[in-house]
């Protein structure tokens, strides 16, 4: 009876969340389009209004900037946004020197310049950015006549000064205290008296500093106070008095989400029960199985070349894991405590349920998820090393308290901090995946445990280092030097 009403409740609020987030889409027209290489989803209401491109951050896509993308939209703007080289479905991979200006960041200026080429009309066009893309998109704009406002979250560049950009509005989360002191101070190259909250002009130069509340880096992408700023920037700017709903997209996503990620368990009740109990590892025992592996991984891993893939750092994530996981499986074997054969009919459910349902919720409403034809290949390479270290993973787990599954999670993540300490400048971008990581174990494990308890451990292995592998895959822009 408890399953059943937790089914029922997560129905309701997958309905509920859909709800939302497909009236954010209603009355617009979407469209793909290609702009040279580059993918471009192009959103229109019924009004042609003034042009806004809009552009994301490091790691990130173009889905995850249509929470400002479809408000802008609403409001009868024609919104452009894209994904920058090596992101989300761009065939090619981010090239150049990261750390030179005429490097990589050159590219992508030369990129959001050729989006401007193709869309740029009577018009000046405004330019909306998040991270990564704000330090773009303000050398975009130098001395470019077509570029009018632009819209900077979580924002950082040494290239703005006290006349350049002219029509700046700054949105920071409430809980990035250092990019807030940074976009006080460009206010203050106008007014050295601009505040939090307040508009300053000059000499033709306007700016505004905002901060969007309860909000962080990632999280400022759903801020209905920084959607809200933003539409009413580019209002002021363009002498518009259009308007639109501000939903709440991100907790629909959430929402979303969690619901998928409930209905794993009655899912699971599809499968014929093939598990047996287990009782957890003795303190002296688990101590070896969790933090043995997390400390000699990095260490096996050091010396060996592993600048194979067109992708930061994932060749590297594969030996790792291959590495981590074959370790520990043979303590937990020496310890008596081998893998079973799985249900590979319990782990295909599993897969197509977490790719499927879970994975095509997000790629629609949250971020790329769906894998361009060129990181086939290194989901593979990844799987190698994932499967190995997500068998372990579950055999070490299953049975487990609570607290030896977080000590488990803790461990992995302490293991790759150990690995960028190794080789900081070679490594640095493992630290990217801390997030993804946890966002796999918060839902994907949690999808994992329901089918292992049904059809043990060997099964949510197996089938959470393919989806692991996936995820991993997707996330981890494509780079060559």
């Amino acid at each position: 009876m408890r399953a059943r009403i937790v089914a029922i409740g997560a129905v309701l609020v997958a309905a509920w969340a859909l709800v939302v987030l497909e009236g954010a889409r209603g009355g617009l027209t979407i469209e793909e389009r290609r702009i040279g290489d580059t993918p471009v989803t192009a959103y229109s209401g019924a009004e042609d209004g003034p042009p806004v491109i809009v552009a994301h951050g490091f790691a990130g896509s173009r889905q995850m900037m249509q929470g400002y993308s479809l408000v802008l939209a609403q409001a009868g703007y024609t919104v452009y946004a894209f994904d920058f080289e090596g992101h989300g479905m761009h065939p090619t991979p981010m090239g150049g020197d990261v750390n030179a200006i005429e490097g990589t960041t050159q590219r992508l200026v030369d990129q959001t310049r050729a989006v401007i080429d193709a869309v740029a009309g009577d018009v000046p066009v405004s330019l909306l950015g998040h991270s990564m893309a704000t330090d773009v998109l303000v050398r975009v704009a130098q001395d470019d006549p077509r570029v009018g406002p632009l819209v900077l979250l979580s924002a950082f560049s040494l290239a703005i000064d006290a006349d350049h950009p002219a029509h700046l509005l700054l949105v920071t989360g409430a809980w990035e205290p250092g990019l807030t002191d940074f976009a006080v101070e460009a206010a203050q190259m106008v007014d050295p008296a601009a505040a939090v909250g307040q508009t300053v002009t000059a000499d033709g130069i306007a700016r505004r500093a905002v901060l969007a509340p309860y909000a962080e880096h990632v999280a400022i992408l759903q801020s209905r106070a920084g959607r809200a700023e933003a539409l009413a920037w580019l209002n002021l700017y363009y002498d518009r008095t259009t308007s639109a709903p501000v939903p709440v997209t991100g907790w629909a996503l959430i929402a979303l989400l969690f619901a998928v990620t409930l209905l794993a368990r009655p899912l699971a009740h599809v499968v014929p029960v093939s598990a047996v109990s287990d009782a957890p590892l003795s303190a002296r025992h688990f101590a070896l199985v969790a933090l043995a592996p997390a400390v000699l991984a990095p260490l096996l891993a050091a010396p060996i070349d592993t600048r194979v893939l067109p992708v930061l750092v994932a060749d590297y994530l594969a030996l790792h894991l291959a590495i981590y996981g074959v370790l520990q499986m043979a303590m937990l074997v020496w310890l008596g405590r081998g893998v079973p054969r799985p249900s590979l009919l319990a782990a295909c459910v599993l897969v197509v349920w977490a790719l499927g349902a879970f994975g095509l919720a997000l790629d629609r409403y949250g971020a790329n998820f769906v894998p361009s034809g060129d990181r086939v290949l290194i989901i593979l390479a990844l799987a190698v090393g994932a499967v190995p270290f997500m068998l372990a993973d579950a055999r070490a787990a299953f049975g487990a308290p609570v607290w030896q599954r977080i000590v488990l999670r803790v461990a992995l993540l302490v293991s790759l901090g150990i690995a960028v300490a190794l080789d900081f400048e070679g490594l640095f971008f493992l630290i990217m995946i801390a997030p993804v990581i946890l966002l796999f174990f918060l839902t994907f494990g949690v999808m994992g445990r329901a089918f292992a308890r049904r059809t043990g451990p060997a099964t949510s292995g197996l089938a959470l280092g393919l989806v692991l592998a996936w995820a991993l895959g997707v996330s981890f822009p494509l780079f060559s030097a």
